[in-house]
C-alpha cells in the first residue's frame, strides 16, 4: 500500500488513525513522494512481482488523501508504469480516496486507466458528517455524495468502504439501505477500535504493560458491532445475495466452502500488505507505520530485499504462533484465526501473557448467527447452483408462517429439519 502523499490529508476525520503519522516526520512539513522514489518504487515493485511470476501487478494508492497530489501526479504514475512494465504482465491500480477533490477530468482519466476506486461513505448524512468533516469543520456527505454520483456516470469501477463507528453501528439497516438505494453494489463495512495512550494519543500495538489503557471514544463495541452485522446480514441473505457484494458476507462464504481467507485479517498469518511512506520508508503493516516495525528504506535496499527480511517474516508467523489459548479450541478459529493482531489486546489470564482479539465477541455473534445460511449457500454450490437460491428457499421456509427461532428453527438449507438436525449438527 502505497502512501505517495504520507498521511496528509483534506479531511480531519476524527476517528483516522492515520493522520497521527505525522509525528514520524517532525522535520517534514511537506508530504509528497519525490519523483526519484516513485520511479524506484514503480520500477523495483514491477520486478519483484514480474520474478515471483505474477502475471498481474496491483498497486494501492492510500494515504492520507492521495488526490491531494493531483491528476498530473497519477498521469505520472501511469507512464513510469508502462516504461517498467515487461510484456506479457498487467498493471492494476486501486485508489482509496475521500472523493471530495474529484471532478470530470479525473473520473474520465480513472475510467480509461481501468483504476478501482475505494471511496469513504459511512452511511446517510446525519451518519457520516458526525466524524468526516474537513479542517475548518464543515460536513463532507454532500461532496462525496457528489463523487459517488460522478464515478457512477463515468462508469468507474467503484466500492464504498464504510467505517463502523460508535455513531453509526446503531443504525445498521439505515446505513445498508442507504447505500444500496444509492446503487452501491460493493461494500466494505470496516469496523473502528483504537486505544488512547498515557499521553494522551493513539496507542501503539499491543505491549507489556498496557492492559489498562482505554479504547477511544468513537471506537465500536464489540457487542454493538456484532449486532449491526448480524441485522445487515439477515436483510442481505433474503434480498440481496447476488446482486449485493459485502466483502465481509463474500470473504466468509469462500472460507466456508474451503478456500483460503482473501483477507489478511482473517488469514492464518499475515506479513504481505506492507506500507510505504511518501520518503520510501517500507512498513511491516499499513496497521504497524511505528518506528519499531520500519523495514528500510527502498531508495538505499530493493523493495524485495526488505519484504523478505527475517523479522518480517516472523511477524507474518507470529500471527497463528501468538494465538491465545482461548482462539486454539474456538469452533470459529478457522474463520478468524484470531483477527488482527494489532486488536489483540484483552488480557484473558492473570499475567496478561495472552491478549484476545477486541473483535472476538463480534466475531462469534456473527459467524454463530450465519453459520447455517452459510452452510447452506455452500451447499448450493456444491450442486452447481448459485448461492442466490438461498434467498427462494428462505422466501418459501417463511411464508406459511413465522419462522421459529435458534436451533429449533428449520434449516435455511431447504431440507425440511430442524437447523439443529440438520446442518447445526455439523458444527457440534
Amino acid at each position: 500500500m502505497a502512501k505517495p502523499m504520507g498521511p496528509r490529508c483534506n479531511l480531519d476525520c476524527s476517528y483516522c488513525y492515520y493522520l497521527d503519522k505525522t509525528k514520524l516526520y517532525p522535520d517534514q512539513n511537506k508530504f509528497r513522494m519525490a519523483p526519484d522514489v516513485l520511479e524506484t518504487f514503480i520500477r523495483d515493485y514491477i520486478d519483484s512481482q514480474s520474478s515471483a511470476g505474477v502475471r498481474e501487478v496491483q498497486f494501492v494508492w492510500q494515504g492520507g488523501e492521495p488526490t491531494i497530489l493531483g491528476l498530473r501526479y497519477f498521469r505520472t504514475i501511469v507512464t513510469l508504469q508502462r516504461k517498467h512494465c515487461p510484456p506479457g504482465r498487467i498493471i492494476r491500480n486501486a485508489l482509496q480516496t475521500n472523493g471530495t477533490l474529484l471532478d470530470e477530468e479525473w473520473a474520465r482519466f480513472l475510467h480509461d486507466e481501468g483504476f478501482l476506486v475505494g471511496l469513504s461513505m459511512d452511511g446517510p448524512p446525519r451518519l457520516h458528517d458526525q466524524y468526516r468533516r474537513d479542517r475548518r469543520d464543515q460536513p463532507s456527505s454532500e461532496r462525496v455524495l457528489s463523487a459517488w454520483k460522478l464515478l457512477t456516470r463515468h462508469k468507474v469501477d467503484t466500492n464504498v468502504l464504510c467505517v463502523v463507528s460508535n455513531c453509526n453501528v446503531g443504525f445498521p439497516l439505515d446505513v445498508y439501505h442507504y447505500l444500496r438505494d444509492a446503487g452501491v453494489q460493493f461494500m466494505q463495512f470496516i469496523p473502528v477500535v483504537e486505544r488512547i495512550d498515557r499521553q494522551g494519543g493513539l496507542a501503539s500495538p499491543p505491549s507489556p504493560g498496557d492492559e489498562d489503557l482505554a479504547v477511544a471514544p468513537w471506537s465500536v463495541s464489540p457487542a454493538d458491532y456484532g449486532r449491526f452485522l448480524c441485522k445487515i446480514f439477515d436483510d442481505w441473505v433474503r434480498h440481496d445475495v447476488g446482486r449485493i457484494f459485502i466483502q465481509l458476507f463474500d470473504l466468509q462464504l469462500g472460507i466456508w466452502a474451503g478456500a483460503p481467507a482473501s483477507l489478511c485479517v482473517f488469514a492464518e498469518t499475515c506479513g504481505t500488505g506492507l506500507a510505504l511512506e511518501h520518503n520510501g520508508d517500507l512498513y511491516a503493516c499499513d496497521h504497524y507505520v511505528y518506528s519499531e516495525y520500519r523495514l528500510g528504506n527502498i531508495t538505499q535496499t530493493p523493495i524485495e530485499t526488505l519484504a523478505a527480511l527475517p523479522q518480517q517474516r516472523r511477524f507474518g508467523l507470529d500471527k497463528k504462533a501468538r494465538l491465545p489459548a482461548a482462539c486454539l479450541k474456538c469452533e470459529w478459529r478457522f474463520a478468524c484465526h484470531g483477527g488482527c493482531p494489532k486488536h489483540r489486546f484483552l488480557p484473558v489470564n492473570d499475567e496478561g501473557t495472552e491478549r484476545l482479539n477486541y473483535f472476538c465477541e463480534s466475531n462469534r455473534m456473527f459467524l454463530s448467527h450465519a453459520a447455517p445460511f452459510f452452510l447452506a449457500m455452500v451447499g448450493l454450490l456444491r450442486q452447481g447452483r448459485p448461492a442466490a437460491g438461498i434467498m427462494d428457499i428462505l422466501a418459501r421456509q417463511e411464508a406459511p408462517r413465522r419462522r421459529q427461532s435458534g436451533r429449533n428453527a428449520l434449516c435455511p438449507c431447504g431440507s425440511g429439519r430442524k437447523y439443529k438436525r440438520c446442518c447445526g449438527a455439523r458444527l457440534t
